[in-house]
C-alpha cells in the first residue's frame, strides 16, 4: 500500500503565496514520477509541476515563472512553491506518484487552494 499525504493549502489573497507538501509512504519499489495535479470546479484534473523519471521537471505553461517544484533528498517529498498565485489558481490539488517496474499511479486526497482577489 502507498500513502501520499498533503499539507500547505488554504487560502490566500492574490499576488500571496503558499507552499505545498507531499509526502509519500508506504511499498514504493522505484518511482517513476511525482509530482502536482490541480482541478478547479467543473474543470478537468490537468498537470501543475511533476519530477519526471530522468529526474527532470516539468511544468504547465500557467506555472511556469511562478510555482517551483522540488523535493526532497529522499525523492519522497515533493513540495510545490507557489508564487504570485491569481484568483484562476483557485483548485484542489493533487499530489500524484506513478511507481515502476509496472506502473503503478497513486493519487493523495487532495488540498484545496483558494486565492481571492
Amino acid at each position: 500500500q502507498v500513502s501520499l499525504v498533503e499539507s500547505g493549502g488554504g487560502s490566500v489573497q492574490a499576488g500571496g503565496s503558499m507552499r505545498l507538501s507531499c509526502t509519500a509512504s508506504g511499498s514504493i519499489d522505484l518511482i517513476y514520477a511525482m509530482g502536482w495535479y490541480r482541478q478547479a470546479p467543473g474543470q478537468s484534473r490537468e498537470l501543475v509541476a511533476t519530477f519526471t523519471r530522468g529526474g527532470g521537471t516539468d511544468y504547465a505553461d500557467f506555472a511556469k515563472g511562478r510555482f517551483t517544484i522540488s523535493r526532497d533528498n529522499a525523492k519522497t517529498s515533493v513540495f510545490l512553491q507557489m508564487n504570485d498565485l491569481e484568483p484562476e489558481d483557485t483548485a484542489i490539488y493533487f499530489c500524484n506518484l506513478k511507481t515502476m517496474p509496472i506502473i503503478n499511479e497513486y493519487w493523495g486526497l487532495g488540498t484545496q487552494v483558494t486565492v481571492s482577489s
